[in-house]
C-alpha cells in the first residue's frame, strides 16, 4: 500500500450534514409518543449548546431510536456497521448515523470526535452489545472522545423497551411504557500525571459508574425494571 493510499481522504472523518438530523429526531417523536407512551425525564439538564455526549445503556435494538426522539437536542448515533445493509442500512445513513466496528474502530471515532467539535451531540450505547443495562461494563470509545474533545458526558437510562422473559431482539407491544431519564452533565477530567492509557482507563471507569449508577437511581424513581436475564 503506497504512502498515497494509506492518507485520509480530504472531508474523511467530516460530521454528517445537519438536514440528516432534522428529519431523523420526528421520526424518533413519533416512535416514542405515537406508536409507544414514553415519559422524558431530565432533558433540562442537558447543555442547550455546546457538544454534548449522550452515553446510554443498552437492552434493546429500539434503544437508540427512543433516544433520539427523547433528547431535546439533535444528534449522530454510533451504531454498530452490522445493522447498515438493506433499506433500514439506508435510512440510517441518510438519519447521519455512525457505523462503527465494535472491535475498535478509529474512522468512526474520528467522524465523531468532528461532530463534537463542531459543537454538535453525539450518541453512543457504551456496554457495546444488547444484554441486561446495568452497565457492569463499557468500551473504551466515549472516554476516548471526552478526552480528545472535552465534551461533557450525559448519562442516560432507557427502560423498558426490553422486558425479563423477552429476546434482545424482541420488538415490544404498541404503547408500552419507556423511560428515557437524562441525568446530570459530567465533565471528563483526569491527572495530567498518567501515562494516556491510565488516563483512557480512568475516564472509562468515571463514565461507567456514572452511567451505572444514573441508571440504578432511574429505575428505582420510574418503577420500570430492567430485563434481569
Amino acid at each position: 500500500m503506497n504512502a498515497a493510499t494509506r492518507a485520509e481522504r480530504p472531508g474523511e472523518h467530516a460530521a454528517p450534514s445537519l438536514w440528516m438530523n432534522r428529519w431523523s429526531r420526528p421520526v424518533g417523536r413519533f416512535l416514542d409518543h405515537a406508536l409507544y407512551a414514553t415519559d422524558v425525564v431530565g432533558a433540562d439538564t442537558v447543555p442547550v449548546t455546546g457538544p454534548v455526549i449522550f452515553a446510554a445503556n443498552h437492552i434493546s435494538a429500539l434503544d437508540g431510536p427512543v433516544l433520539v426522539g427523547a433528547a431535546p437536542r439533535f444528534m449522530n448515533v454510533l451504531v454498530k456497521r452490522e445493522m447498515f445493509t438493506g433499506f433500514l442500512g439506508t435510512v440510517l445513513h441518510y438519519s447521519g448515523q455512525l457505523p462503527v466496528n465494535r472491535a475498535g474502530d478509529r474512522r468512526a471515532l474520528q467522524t465523531a470526535k468532528a461532530v463534537l467539535e463542531a459543537g454538535r451531540c453525539v450518541g453512543i450505547l457504551p456496554e457495546g452489545t444488547r444484554g441486561g443495562g446495568d452497565v457492569a461494563a463499557i468500551s473504551g470509545g466515549v472516554a476516548w472522545l471526552a478526552l480528545a474533545t472535552g465534551a461533557p458526558v450525559v448519562p442516560v437510562a432507557v427502560l423498558g423497551t426490553r422486558r425479563t422473559g423477552e429476546r434482545v431482539g424482541h420488538i415490544p407491544r404498541l404503547r408500552r411504557r419507556f423511560t428515557v431519564h437524562f441525568g446530570a452533565p459530567v465533565p471528563i477530567t483526569t491527572d495530567a500525571g498518567l501515562t494516556g492509557r491510565a488516563r483512557m482507563e480512568a475516564a472509562t471507569e468515571t463514565i461507567r459508574v456514572a452511567l451505572a449508577s444514573h441508571v440504578s437511581a432511574a429505575v428505582a424513581a420510574s418503577g420500570v425494571a430492567l430485563p434481569a436475564d
